[in-house]
């Protein structure tokens, strides 16, 4: 049985083009990532690289949209696509016997979409539709809310579908433009992982592609503020939604490894403090978690969770004193808990890699944010290697600061009687000082 091989060929239109070979497979998971992405938008286009993803489904000068849907099931795998804040993906996993066909097809909708008029504004209403729809699911709205507060006027800081008012307004001529002016080789990596041959990929990417010409002209970058404080929305609901969200680093940053494992420990399973203390042992919560959201240049650890309205200002309170106690050697990292971050994350981290889509996934990411491809042995040997100083360290520099790096969003009912704007503001300015200070018990 061979060795699993990653191999690197940047064609001549400046495409970057990327396998890995898997043993033992019969599927091929195939991407390709482009740079046109949300902050290549003004806050008057908010939405338009979202759409432009949906349009390029919707027929092309050889395939009308229904042909494209047929092509898509009759592979009897999957083919997608989705937009994030920092680039546009698409993928395909399909057998082996289908990889011609179906990197066809991407390059097909990639090159040689039409975007018709009605096919577009039908596209436009379904979007309003899932931006209708994430209103009204508490945790999706309050994360908004949260990245809305801290990141304001910045592209990170806008919903990647969208505003109503921007997605309406949004015409044809933008989608073109839009497509023209981003979807160019230079900023495009295709990948495959799985049952691959690397020559043989490269012509088939070479002969779908050959045409896409041009260079980038670079996108909205560097940011100028990380806002720090409350936000609170009213919605009809009976719980309360909560984000507490501490400014991190960004996606390629030598902290990152740190910064996973100090996630793990704060709300990464059941056994991570913050659910052990709010479930576990108080029942204040059903569930409560954490999550770290790094982008190209700037990041954002999320700690989420719901809870009575009643009971949110305790759980607040807890929460900033499990950070607390990160800081202070009041409770530090033992070597135990620690260990168990660890191994977590190297499970994760390994029982993913024998799925072809996340492989193809991590080639595609890795190239986009580093450049190059780290072996999974690098990723392991970097994360075994985080130590109890360095979690104390990362929690230090993220909290400790003249101007602190939180912000908390809230979205729950009216009931000024149990929280409100002021008070959450007064419990961080409680936090803060207690941190400067040294560490005295903010609930005193």
């Amino acid at each position: 049985m061979g060795e699993n091989t990653y191999r690197r060929t940047t064609l001549e239109n400046g495409i970057r083009v990327i396998t890995e070979k898997m043993v033992g497979v019969r599927s091929i998971s195939m991407g390709v990532l482009t740079e046109a992405s949300p902050r290549a938008e003004s806050p008057e286009e908010s939405g338009l690289a979202h759409l432009v993803e949906h349009a390029m489904f919707q027929g092309t000068s050889n395939r009308d949209v229904m042909e494209i849907s047929r092509l898509m099931d009759t592979a009897g795998g999957q083919m997608g696509a989705f937009t994030t804040r920092d680039y546009t993906f698409y993928a395909a996993t399909v057998l082996d016997d289908y990889s011609t066909y179906a990197l066809d097809l991407l390059g097909d909708i990639l090159l040689n979409s039409t975007f018709p008029h009605q096919n577009l504004e039908r596209e436009k209403g379904a979007i309003l539709r899932e931006i209708d729809a994430r209103r009204d699911m508490p945790y999706d709205r309050v994360n908004a809310l949260l990245k809305a507060f801290a990141w304001p006027d910045h592209p990170l800081g806008r919903p990647i579908a969208g505003r109503p008012e921007t997605v309406t307004g949004l015409t044809r001529d933008d989608v073109i433009y839009f497509a023209h002016q981003y979807y160019l080789p230079d900023g495009m990596i295709v990948a495959a992982a799985g049952n691959v041959e690397h020559a043989d990929f490269v012509a088939q990417v070479r002969d779908a592609f050959w045409r896409m010409l041009g260079e980038g002209q670079g996108l909205n970058g560097g940011l100028t503020e990380y806002r720090t404080g409350v936000t609170v929305e009213q919605m009809e609901v009976s719980q309360t939604y909560f984000c507490v969200g501490i400014r991190a680093v960004p996606y390629a940053h030598r902290h990152r490894y740190g910064l996973h494992v100090l996630n793990n420990l704060l709300g990464g399973g059941s056994s991570s403090r913050l659910f052990r203390r709010m479930r576990e042992e108080r029942g204040l919560v059903h569930l409560i978690s954490s999550d770290y959201h790094a982008y190209s240049d700037d990041g954002v650890l999320v700690i989420q969770g719901s809870t009575a309205p009643e009971y949110l200002m305790r759980v607040l309170t807890l929460i900033l004193v499990e950070l607390e106690k990160l800081v202070t050697t009041d409770r530090p990292v033992d070597e135990e808990e620690l260990w168990k971050a660890k191994m977590q994350i190297r499970g994760q981290h390994l029982i993913a890699a024998e799925n072809t889509h996340t492989r193809m996934s991590r080639l595609t990411t890795q190239e986009f944010y580093f450049g190059r491809h780290i072996a999974a042995e690098e990723i392991l040997a970097e994360i075994d290697a985080v130590d109890s100083q360095t979690i104390q360290q990362l929690a230090k520099e993220a909290l400790i600061k003249p101007h602190h790096n939180l912000a908390i969003a809230v979205v729950g009912p009216e009931d000024p009687e149990h929280y409100e704007v002021a008070a959450i503001e007064d419990l961080l300015t409680r936090f803060q000082r207690s941190l400067q200070e040294g560490g005295e018990k903010i609930w005193r």
